[in-house]
């Protein structure tokens, strides 16, 4: 018996991914099928419900369903769900296309078949109902917003068999971890507290800290790391491993630290997309989530705690998974080390302020980077990749 937290809404996990033996015939049908394009966005969608991220879902959300999650974030079945998972395509396309029609689902540039979606329903939505209730705007300039606004008029719903995990199982080997692969882990270390944490850029002392309170409290960390599509200026995602694998051999004990990456494409929907974080971590196998300043949230469309207080508007029962709620992290110079609003008694002129957006700043500037902002070997990493961009 395992002492994991179990799979959300489910007892066992629901991977959508095709047993290898059955893809090619699967693959042969679905070339004579109709071609269903799909968004970057929806192609890291299919991929998390392939690996079983999005369990207990079973392919792209109804009309029921969609408006459920907008609108209260609970399925038509009343389990929680934060965030529509759904396919849009074209009217002329929608239109070719009858209920209970198997169509293939293509993404890329080349048109590379990645499933086959059993044709269930056909609907419109309200794209300012999604975007005010999800993102909590409808200014077009929100990376999320500009998302929906630029999707289909109509979307597909049904069951996915899906074909392929892309480029992701080979590009990134000892990253690329499925939740059974994580869940699996997990318990031959012994753990059955673990703290998932979020990242999509290099780690800096900040995020150091808030990962070693969690040890503190679990059993062990998940660094888990966005793999999918970024916004413009980050830290790819192969430099970004290279410093965290600094920091971790460097600076952690060695056995709590687990590094994993996974294909999702971040909406930026700031305290809705924390609460989908939870979710689907709680499918990899965590007890809890960190939960820090602004979590998944981009300009200032998100107050620095909303993350935080969402949580506590749940209904009883909604997660499993549990939120480590931590307040804003800095180093303080006079308590000679990092520090959180909670621990600290100085002042504000004590404080040096710590993240992502001013280091990118910094290397971009040539400025020092001081060992009170990042650990050396990290900064090594970083501006080996500055230097290259010239």
């Amino acid at each position: 018996m395992s002492n994991l937290v179990p799979p959300h809404g489910a007892k066992t996990l629901k991977p959508l991914l095709l047993p290898a033996t059955e893809r090619a015939e699967e693959a042969k049908r679905a070339g004579k099928l109709k071609r269903v394009p799909l968004s970057t966005r929806e192609v890291s969608d299919l991929f998390m419900l392939a690996m079983g991220a999005y369990t207990p879902l079973d392919g792209f959300m109804g009309e029921q369903d969609w408006r459920g999650c907008c609108v209260d974030m609970k399925l038509s079945n009343g389990l929680f769900w934060p965030i529509p998972i759904t396919l849009s395509c074209s009217q002329e396309l929608a239109n070719s296309i009858g209920i209970g029609e198997d169509v293939a689902l293509v993404g890329g540039e080349d048109g590379e078949l990645l499933g086959i979606l059993t044709v269930s329903e056909k609907y419109t939505i309200d794209k300012k109902l999604e975007c005010s209730r999800v993102y909590r705007t409808t200014d077009p300039a929100h990376p999320g917003v500009q998302k929906v606004m630029e999707q289909g008029p109509v979307n597909l719903a049904g069951s996915v068999r899906a074909l392929s995990e892309g480029h992701y199982p080979e590009a990134y080997k000892g990253l690329y971890y499925r939740p059974a692969e994580t869940r699996a882990m997990f318990q031959e270390k012994g753990w059955s507290k673990v703290a998932a944490f979020q990242t999509r850029n290099p780690m800096h002392r900040s995020h150091e800290h808030l990962a070693k309170i969690a040890i503190e409290i679990c059993d062990g960390v998940l660094i888990h790391q966005v793999l999918g599509a970024l916004k413009s200026g980050d830290i790819p995602a192969e430099v970004r491993v290279q410093a965290i694998d600094a920091l971790v051999r460097n600076y952690f004990v060695p056995g709590t630290i687990v590094q994993a990456g996974y294909p999702i494409e971040m909406r930026y929907a700031g305290p809705r997309e924390a609460l989908l974080h939870a979710v689907f971590r709680q499918n990899f196998g965590c007890s809890h989530l960190i939960v820090g300043r602004d979590h998944a949230g981009v300009g200032s469309y998100y107050g620095p705690f909303d993350a935080h207080h969402i949580f506590d508007t749940l209904a009883p029962g909604s997660l499993e998974i549990q939120p480590l709620k931590i307040d804003i992290t800095f180093y303080c110079h006079k308590c000679h080390g990092m520090a959180t609003g909670k621990t600290c008694p100085h002042e504000e002129k004590d404080r040096l302020a710590i993240s992502g957006t001013r280091l990118r700043e910094m290397f971009a500037r040539h400025e020092t980077i001081p060992h009170e902002f990042s650990r050396p070997e990290v900064v090594e990493v970083l501006q080996a990749y500055y230097d290259r961009l010239g």
